[in-house]
């Protein structure tokens, strides 16, 4: 396929080329009515390209295709037979792909780490989770996912599941053995579904770990805002193979999803898989170069960067080296004391921070290392 083409951008650039004088939503009429006080700090070409799909970007049957080529696009860029984009975040995405496997009161294999998401899904849906314990590293105070022992320990008290649902990577980098999760997935006959918020990027570089449609998954979700270019809520969920049929997928998402999907978060969507379609190796050749570098040097002020201490039997199959791990047990102070410092006094906002560690941004995570334990505690639910 031509990925210099991005059919979302394009529709754009049509509609404001042509002029259209709009009487249909959304109310502020390409900015007309918008509070020039709102303008100033947002600027107008934010609400320029607020456009409607429906007569908007497309005409009012939509025969243009315009979401459907760029949906195909998409799925030929990473490799997957079918994509979706979602404008509500992989929180939609994921309860899509989970309703698409179970309906209430059937079972579907849960760790017992996934996000708040996965536990709204539940509860809407009425599907009976069948919990599997993660890894649990003792070390750092962390969970790591789960492989095949702790998802068939699961299987076996409960083996009338409909799918299985696997997270990875965690939002600390740490990723779990899909292919061999999938593989016994599939010897079950069920699908299995990987929660790959923090993976957009994974596809586009083989120095990366292996992503959920290389790695034999049915169903992978992925949140583009997180480790790619995108406006917030921009999230696209994949499919491959029969196990999951997609005009099923398609409807779940049309039962969750908004009617009134955001052309900001479609044209996003479009502009990074053509930037990544094109440059994505070469990009993150230049990400990995800088981060190797960041390591290092943070080694050399005597910060302790954690990496292998992650991997091994019952902790992380492999890990993403765009996160970055430091222990800041030596400065004797947790990850929020670091997170407010580095906010207040340096203009560095981070992603996540614990009571153990701080793990700024989407690339660079610090912990204060926990004392190890001689039990383990109950995983969170």
């Amino acid at each position: 396929m031509d990925h210099s083409q991005a059919p979302v951008l394009e529709a754009l650039r049509d509609y404001h080329r042509a002029g259209y004088v709009p009487f249909n939503a959304p109310g502020h009429k390409q900015g007309r009515g918008i509070d020039p006080r709102v303008l100033e700090v947002v600027g107008a070409e934010v609400f320029k390209s607020d456009v409607i799909a429906l007569n908007g970007l497309d005409d009012r049957l939509m025969r243009g295709g315009v979401l459907a080529r760029a949906q195909d696009l998409m799925a030929d860029a990473v490799g997957a037979e079918h994509t979706f984009f979602s404008t509500c975040g992989s929180s939609l995405s994921v309860k899509s792909a989970m309703l698409a496997v179970a309906g209430p009161h059937e079972k579907l294999l849960v760790p017992r780490h996934v996000h708040k998401s996965v536990i709204s899904g539940l509860i809407v849906s009425g599907v009976q989770p069948v919990w599997v314990r993660p890894h649990w590293d003792t070390a750092q105070g962390l969970t790591h996912p789960p492989g095949v022992r702790e998802f068939a320990e699961a299987y076996e008290r409960e083996p009338g599941v409909k799918g299985a649902l696997l997270v990875t990577p965690t939002d600390y980098g740490t990723c779990g053995d899909i292919r061999a999760v999938a593989d016994w997935c599939h010897e079950q006959g069920i699908p299995l579904i990987v929660d790959e918020a923090w993976g957009a990027h994974l596809p586009f570089h083989d120095g990366l770990p292996p992503w959920g449609m290389d790695a034999g998954a049915d169903v992978c979700v992925t949140s583009v805002h997180k480790m790619g270019a995108a406006v917030e809520q921009s999230s696209v969920f994949h499919l491959q193979g029969d196990r999951v049929d997609p005009n099923v997928l398609k409807a779940r998402e049309d039962l969750l999803g908004t009617t009134s999907p955001s052309s900001l978060v479609y044209a996003g969507l479009d502009g990074w898989r053509r930037q990544m379609a094109e440059q994505g190796k070469q990009l993150l050749d230049g990400a990995l170069r800088l981060v190797t570098s960041v390591r290092g040097r943070l080694g050399e002020q005597g910060l302790t960067v954690l990496h292998d201490e992650f991997l091994g039997p019952d902790l992380a199959d492999s890990i993403d080296p765009l996160k970055v791990a430091l222990d800041l047990e030596p400065l004797g102070i947790s990850g929020y004391q670091a997170a407010d410092w580095l906010r207040e006094h340096q203009r560095v906002t981070v992603g996540l921070s614990d009571h153990a560690g701080s793990w700024p941004s989407s690339t660079i995570r610090m912990t204060k290392r926990r004392r190890a334990r001689s039990s383990t505690p109950s995983a969170p639910c």
